[in-house]
């Protein structure tokens, strides 16, 4: 007899006989000798109508006022589907987050599950019913009894959570598609169903809009290694499982708020290659990153920052040992990226950099927590650290500096994060659960055939940069201590290679990437402090959209990137910023070509299948 939680999103609920055939379903699993609990989300569009009528009371209502009400829209489904249960003789019970015990910070609208008290679940399930879950839900704490929600794709999140919290043999979450596919179906019919896929590689893949799994919810299954499985509602077909490796010993306690950062890791034996004073039109990285390919030079990180004038800057990091090889396939393509309009001042540089380290923080908890990285960046600060480059993803933050400085620099952040310095065994165990994460049957296939698992589109960011910040130790980290305080959360950062010095102060572009939502304030909040700390210029652009690739096979694959360079390029879709880690590649387009270049680039990397997938109205 296997324990599983199974959650059903609105769609699958949207209807008195839609939730009927969830009880038959659930009805059906139970009967196989399984101990069920469901979770599940208001019906259909319930919750955008709960919206709509608040905001004709109010343009701006109060956010406990609004936890109130939408709380009401997933007591109704869990009240109707176990009355569709007990109709087909199936003992089962309703219950609100908070009679579950569904613990949460004090946050309104966002709030984050501390613990869940599984006693009272644990009875029911015993008992032998169904226990139904009002998914998106929790209580502030025994005294307040505050209801409060969790925010966009909380009932994931509350599904995945109590599977953990009850040590569940697995978690199913039923939606609309037939589990994880190659990109968004409504933009690609053709996009392909995956059998299996990585946490890390689906924390990335939610975090870049898509819209099958919540982030916080991938973050929950990779941290307590909870198994989790995505299936269509509408068939029994077996859909995709999303796994991880072994998870350590963690507490149940601060459930999401636990320490948001696991390792700290360095690498000494690297170099950096930059290019300045590139054309900033279609067609440059793929020309340069074709050409590197074909050398066979396997490039880390890559960097692109936004343009200045009519020209762009790109720098890569490679490893040591193939400096001089990368450093020749660089300084051969430069004459031939010369700006036509000006040669002669406008002549592509090319800049080596010996004695680099890249050191980096990695954790799944780094997720929505502005926070973290600006927490690394004062690290650095303190200890008098400059940050010559910056690369983001959703489970880790890099910064290239001064190999002279690695040392100290490692000590300072294992004690601000307070990580332990490992031993060369726990190192060991660290690389083979690394592996482990890949499905073993079929990873090596991946690695060879198939390096870019998905590919993703994100229209809903926009993007700030600052010109001319003095370039020295602390600025990145009063910058993005800012946006912290603010509760404003970064995604790409991007700091340009071009260092001008100006009344004696060497001074750099960074830009970054923020919602949407946030462009404006983050705006207006960052140019009333510019002048007074002795920044340049503050210019936000909402017309981006960013595109991006993603899988574990892309590490150790040179040719990779330079694929995705040339779909865009094909298309006279200029690359407006470049951003990397070991397992991402995004590039910032503007925002009317998104669709465009998101085919495209699924297209070159024939990702298709021969099956097209309607998503159900």
């Amino acid at each position: 007899m296997a324990l599983i939680v199974q959650k059903y999103g609105g769609t699958s609920v949207g209807s008195v006989e839609r939730i009927q055939a969830v009880a038959q379903r659930v009805y059906k699993t139970v009967k196989a000798g399984n101990s069920l609990v469901v979770v599940v989300s208001a019906m259909g569009k319930t919750t955008d109508g709960l919206v709509k009528l608040a905001n004709e009371i109010s343009p701006n209502p109060n956010r406990r006022e609004m936890d109130m009400l939408l709380s009401t829209g997933e007591q109704v489904t869990i009240a109707l589907l176990s009355m569709a249960l007990q109709e087909l003789g199936q003992p089962a019970i309703s219950m609100t987050g908070a009679q579950v015990g569904i613990v949460t910070e004090a946050e309104h609208s966002r709030a984050r599950i501390l613990h869940i008290e599984t006693t009272r679940l644990t009875r029911h399930i015993n008992e032998g019913k169904v226990v139904v879950v009002a998914g998106f839900q929790g209580t502030s704490s025994a005294k307040e009894m505050e209801i409060t929600t969790l925010g966009r794709g909380g009932s994931d999140t509350s599904a995945v959570a109590i599977a953990a919290a009850l040590r569940a043999n697995f978690c199913e979450i039923y939606t609309d598609v037939p589990g994880i596919l190659t990109t968004d179906p409504r933009l690609v019919a053709e996009a392909q169903l995956m059998d299996s896929i990585t946490c890390n590689e689906m924390l990335e893949l939610a975090s870049l809009g898509a819209k099958v799994l919540h982030p916080r919810a991938v973050e929950i299954a990779r941290n307590y290694g909870v198994p989790l499985v995505v299936r269509s509602s509408w068939t029994d077909d077996p859909g995709t499982w999303v796994t991880s490796a072994k998870p350590q010993g963690r507490s149940l306690i601060n459930l999401e708020i636990a320490r948001p950062v696991d390792h700290v890791e360095f690498d000494t034996d690297q170099a950096k290659v930059a290019l300045l004073r590139v054309p900033d039109k279609p067609g440059v990285a793929a020309r340069l990153f074709g050409e590197i390919s074909r050398q066979k030079v396997d490039v880390d990180l890559i960097i692109q920052s936004i343009h200045e004038g009519n020209s762009n800057d790109i720098a890569f990091t490679v490893t040591t040992p193939i400096l001089k090889r990368a450093e020749a396939v660089t300084a051969a393509i430069a004459p031939a990226l010369r700006s036509q309009s000006n040669p002669k001042f406008d002549e592509a540089e090319v800049m080596v950099e010996h004695n680099i380290a890249k050191v980096s923080i990695a954790g799944a908890g780094m997720i929505g927590r502005p926070g973290v990285a600006a927490k690394m960046f004062a690290t650095l600060a303190a200890a008098g650290v400059n940050i010559q480059m910056i690369s983001t993803s959703e489970v880790k933050v890099s910064c290239v500096i001064n190999a002279a400085e690695c040392d100290r620099t490692v000590a300072a952040l294992r004690t601000a994060f307070e990580i332990e310095a490992k031993s060369k065994e726990e190192l060991l165990t660290d690389a083979m659960n690394r592996v482990s994460t890949h499905n073993p049957c079929t990873d090596a296939m991946n690695r060879v055939s198939t390096p870019v698992r998905g590919v993703a589109l994100d229209l809903n960011q926009a993007r700030l940069a600052i010109r001319q910040l003095p370039d020295r130790p602390g600025m990145a980290a009063k910058l993005f201590g800012l946006l912290a305080q603010h509760n404003i959360s970064v995604d790409m950062i991007i700091q340009s290679q071009r260092c001008r010095v100006i009344d004696g102060v060497p001074r750099r572009d960074i830009a970054f990437t923020v919602s949407q939502l946030d462009g404006e304030s983050a705006k207006e909040m960052l140019t009333q402090v510019a002048a007074e700390l002795g920044w340049g210029e503050v210019v936000l652009d909402s017309a981006i959209a960013k595109v991006s690739i993603v899988g574990s096979g892309m590490v150790g694959q040179p040719g990779v990137a330079a694929k995705m360079f040339e779909a865009l390029a094909q298309q006279q879709i200029n690359i407006q910023m470049i951003a990397t880690s070991e397992i991402k590649i995004s590039c910032v387009v503007a925002q009317e070509q998104g669709v465009k270049a998101l085919q495209a680039i699924h297209a070159a990397f024939e990702l298709a299948g021969s099956e097209k997938f309607v998503v159900p109205a």
